[in-house]
């Protein structure tokens, strides 16, 4: 995509809110007509901006009442130790972020577990086991302020 001008841009507000929208409610709410407003979503699609569609789920609902933010250190920073570290972190459904950082440490990893008991035993028998982890640091959310996979949107507008 070249530009995204304001049509897009409410497209993309709408869809952020409400991503089960039909094509006519979001042709409606958006200001133009079906068929170049459904253009414009392929296009969005095509060019990667909207990567895709999914439900939020509330993880206390389905028992994930332990969310844990860990730093992971570890023992050298080569190119085939972290793509081996990163590969097998992918592969854990526990994991549900994992961030490259800049300071201390190397990964920053949201984990999500049933209780403090469940989240022991994931860290000592998988993410200590890591390849190539030297240290865990582990802190937990005692409450969630804000927790939205919403971008802000207002840069787009200028």
């Amino acid at each position: 995509m070249e530009s995204i001008d304001k049509f897009d841009l409410a497209i993309l507000q709408e869809l952020q809110a409400d991503g089960r929208l039909t094509n006519a409610e979001l042709a409606q709410r958006v200001g133009l007509s079906a068929a170049p407003c459904w253009r414009r979503v392929r296009a969005l699609e095509e060019a990667g901006v909207i990567k895709g569609y999914h439900a939020e789920i509330d993880r206390h609902k389905i028992g994930l009442g332990v969310l844990a933010f860990v730093r992971v250190d570890t023992e050298r920073v080569t190119h085939e130790a972290t793509r081996k570290l990163e590969d097998a972190i992918r592969r854990m459904p526990e994991v549900v972020a994992c961030h490259y950082i800049s300071g201390t440490g190397t990964f920053e990893l949201q984990v999500v577990a049933q209780d403090l008991d469940s989240f022991s035993s994931f860290a000592r028998q998988q993410l200590m086991n890591l390849p190539n982890v030297k240290d865990l640091h582990t802190s937990f959310s005692l409450g969630e302020v804000k927790a939205s996979s919403a971008l802000p949107l207002g840069h787009l507008a200028r």
